[in-house]
């Protein structure tokens, strides 16, 4: 019986990687990433945009390198990756890095709640985060897997470099690591 559920439990986790490396969500490489209205609702206090404030985001940031995370779920891994991002947008303010979550959802004011916590649990002082006026899955022309947890865009001059599409739960420790390391392909 300790045999038949531990080979269930390997056929979960085989599906669940053969299900993140088949998501496709969002903008793809060398494609572009267009504009699209956002409220800003916490984070990134000197960026020149005050909470509440109603803007296209991504326009404000120009060609800007550009970590862009479309996030469903506010949770744990979520600030780490918040985190880990802030780190190099710190080190890269020479190259004006920049990075924004948009947190998708139908509910606004609870998404804005989250927004503040997960600042706060983050601690990430250089990363802006808002809510797309288009909900449940952001801009339509973005193309938001309904199926991504996470979806991160990391974009220069408008045109995307890599794309890390994840479904629930593949935000771990791993994957943030790539996706910081992606991080160098915009800073070259």
């Amino acid at each position: 019986m300790r045999t038949f559920a531990l080979s269930v439990v390997a056929c979960f986790a085989l599906a669940a990687v053969a299900s993140a490396a088949n998501l496709t969500s969002g903008p793809q490489q060398n494609e572009g990433v267009g504009a699209f209205e956002v409220k800003k609702v916490a984070g990134n206090d000197h960026d020149g945009v005050k909470a509440g404030q109603e803007l296209c985001y991504r326009c404000m940031l120009g060609m800007r390198p550009v970590v862009a995370i479309f996030s469903r779920n506010p949770n744990e891994k979520l600030s780490r990756l918040m985190k880990e991002v802030d780190a190099v947008v710190d080190q890269n303010g020479d190259k004006k890095m920049a990075a924004f979550v948009n947190l998708l959802g139908d509910d606004d004011s609870a998404l804005e709640a989250a927004a503040k916590k997960i600042v706060d649990n983050s601690g990430a002082e250089n990363i802006a985060v808002v809510v797309p006026k288009d909900q449940p899955n952001g801009p339509a022309s973005y193309k938001i897997n309904p199926e991504a947890e996470t979806t991160v865009l990391i974009y220069v001059k408008a045109k995307v470099v890599a794309n890390h599409a994840l479904p629930a739960g593949a935000l771990d420790d791993e994957t943030i690591s790539k996706i910081v390391d992606d991080t160098a392909k915009i800073l070259n």
